[in-house]
């Protein structure tokens, strides 16, 4: 094990249409894509494709759709750690000008206690506050060992502020900033107050405002990509997240700053692509969008 993701499981279908039918409506998207969805799954997906394979803890079903995935992490070699639940979820993403509505159909209720597992030889954790409870124990052995501990923290959940205590790179979205009633700077000052090492807020189009080691805070812009060629945003934050933890594992040497240039090029990558597979991008697709925006060593 090199690293462990642990999420709740989705199959997302994807599609863009001019017009949503009402009533007893009918009417033809122009495209589709069905993918692997949730955040850190979707982030070992992507960890997985740049090249190096984690291991996940997710929830499955024994259903068709249960078993799709399968197929999926079997494409991409990577060991799930299966967590049962009675029925696998769904959501439903609608991509326009920039943004996205979504409609989820979510089972959470697990029906069996999460797998423990060996952590020998692993480097990373990356969690999305799903399975909290998982989260939690997975997190403190971790910070025990000194394993670094990663969240992505794209809303507020029952454990979020326990959690922050064992997490040592905590990044998180503007809607939790809104949850909690914080600005950007606010929830900053909040991260270090858990005692997160590297904390930050992703604002999509505004880019990342975090800080270093030291505390200083950083801005880094979003890559100047023409609006036109913004498929579908859903997941860059995702990608962002498995991105960055690749980035560790393979250059741990390198800056915190350089693994967020990392991710940066790696989300700009994903959303000019439809679904989350799609939007995986290679090490080689990463150099290419940081030789077109010119981003320097």
């Amino acid at each position: 094990m090199q690293a462990l993701f642990i999420g709740q499981t989705y199959i997302d279908v994807t599609f863009i249409t001019d017009h949503m039918p009402t009533g007893d409506e009918k009417h033809v998207a122009s495209a589709y894509a069905v993918s692997f969805g949730g955040n850190a799954v979707t982030a070992a997906f992507c960890c997985a494709k740049l090249g190096i394979v984690p291991d996940l803890i997710a929830t499955m079903a024994n259903d068709w759709l249960g078993r799709m995935f399968q197929d999926m992490t079997a494409k991409y070699g990577i060991s799930i750690h299966p967590r049962k639940v009675n029925s696998s979820s769904l959501s439903f993403i609608m991509p326009k000008d920039g943004k996205r509505a979504i409609v989820r159909c979510r089972d959470d209720e697990h029906i069996h206690p999460f797998p423990m597992l060996n952590l020998k030889g692993c480097r990373a954790l990356h969690v999305d506050g799903h399975q909290p409870d998982a989260a939690i124990h997975y997190a403190k052995l971790c910070r025990q060992d000194g394993i670094l501990t990663s969240l992505d923290g794209g809303g507020l959940r029952t454990n979020t502020h326990e959690l922050l205590e064992f997490i040592d790179v905590a990044i998180v979205a503007e809607r939790l900033c809104e949850q909690m009633d914080k600005t950007p700077e606010a929830m900053l000052d909040y991260l270090k107050s858990r005692g997160c090492r590297i904390g930050g807020v992703t604002m999509g189009e505004k880019g990342l405002l975090w800080y270093d080691e030291t505390g200083a805070v950083r801005r880094l812009p979003a890559l100047p990509i023409p609006p036109e060629r913004v498929i579908d945003t859903n997941g860059a934050g995702d990608v962002f997240h498995g991105a960055y933890v690749y980035s560790y594992l393979a250059n741990p040497a390198k800056s915190w700053q350089e693994h967020f240039e990392f991710a940066r090029a790696a989300s700009t990558f994903k959303v000019q692509r439809l679904g989350n597979e799609a939007g995986l991008p290679t090490v080689a697709d990463i150099e290419a969008i940081k030789r077109e925006f010119q981003v320097h060593a």
